[in-house]
């Protein structure tokens, strides 16, 4: 028994007739005949009789058609889905992302994406850097901020996207933030510290900074996200680190203390696909959407 004597034997069961059957398939009557005769021999009972022009099915082919019905509906249905992902009709997209890309960036990548697509389903995950790590193996691709953590599994590939700066914010009021040419780290480290909490990827990239300028700074509270460590620099309980993309629509409350020199504070926000060897067709055009002018594109990724 094969799966296409049960899809022939359905469109039998349907029509009643072999002739028309074999019509409907686009297949000879005797190729329908023989495919037949075959299912027959491997139930060793009959499945039909004729019946006039027509056949007319025994109990044993009445279960049978049951299940070959069942079948060539969800072959039917499979062949709707691979025709719907050929025209992006359908399908789904997995995305994680960090902190910065997910709430600076990929909202206006996502918006018009679904614009484009409306019937692919987003699903959205959003944490630090070291929790979407955690979950690549349930997302299609996943957007990054700082180090690339060792380690990863070589079928994950690793693409630089865009550049960012951490700089250090103070309320307007601060003595810092009169200083329009920026501050040293060592004038920071004078001031109580507000820091993200640990595995995220602003976290990493400032301790190190603070390693490598020889400082220990002091640390006086560690919050999850962006917008506390906002409104903490707001109650003024310290100097805090964001991106400088989150900056962009800041009310007057606030300024943004550029580090000079940077020391290493610029990093790169990177681009991480677990399945690269076999994109689906969302991620596909995701990937080329997000890296619209890059010359190297995403079929760099494969």
């Amino acid at each position: 028994m094969t799966p296409d004597q049960l899809l022939t034997f359905a469109t039998v069961a349907e029509l009643g007739n072999i002739s028309h059957a074999a019509q409907a398939l686009h297949l000879s009557q005797p190729a329908v005949s023989g495919q037949l005769r075959l299912l027959q021999e491997s139930f060793g009972e009959p499945l039909y009789r004729r019946d006039g022009r027509g056949i007319r099915l025994t109990a044993v082919g009445e279960q049978v058609a049951v299940y070959a019905n069942k079948l060539r509906q969800d072959y039917r249905q499979a062949l709707a889905l691979r025709d719907g992902l050929r025209g992006m009709e359908t399908g789904a997209l997995r995305i994680g992302a960090s902190t910065t890309p997910a709430s600076y960036l990929l909202p206006y990548v996502i918006a018009e994406f679904h614009q484009r697509y409306p019937a692919v389903a987003l699903h959205i995950v959003d944490g630090n850097t070291s929790e979407i790590v955690a979950q690549l193996d349930r997302l299609d691709v996943a957007f990054i901020e700082g180090a690339v953590p060792p380690g990863l599994s070589p079928e994950i590939a690793v693409r630089p996207w865009r550049d960012d700066e951490v700089v250090a914010i103070a309320r307007v009021d601060h003595p810092l933030a009169q200083q329009p040419e920026g501050a040293s780290l060592q004038a920071i480290a004078e001031y109580p510290l507000i820091l993200r909490e640990p595995g995220s990827g602003v976290r990493a990239l400032v301790a190190r900074a603070f390693s490598v300028a020889g400082l220990t700074p002091r640390v006086a509270l560690e919050l999850a996200g962006v917008e506390s460590i906002k409104e903490a620099v707001r109650a003024g309980m310290g100097v805090g680190f964001v991106s400088a993309m989150s900056m962009r629509h800041e009310d007057a409350a606030l300024a943004s203390v550029r580090i000079d020199p940077p020391h290493g504070l610029k990093r790169l926000l990177t681009a991480l696909v677990p399945h690269a060897d076999a994109l689906s067709r969302p991620t596909e055009r995701f990937l080329a959407q997000c890296f619209a002018g890059d010359a190297s594109g995403p079929a760099a990724l494969r």
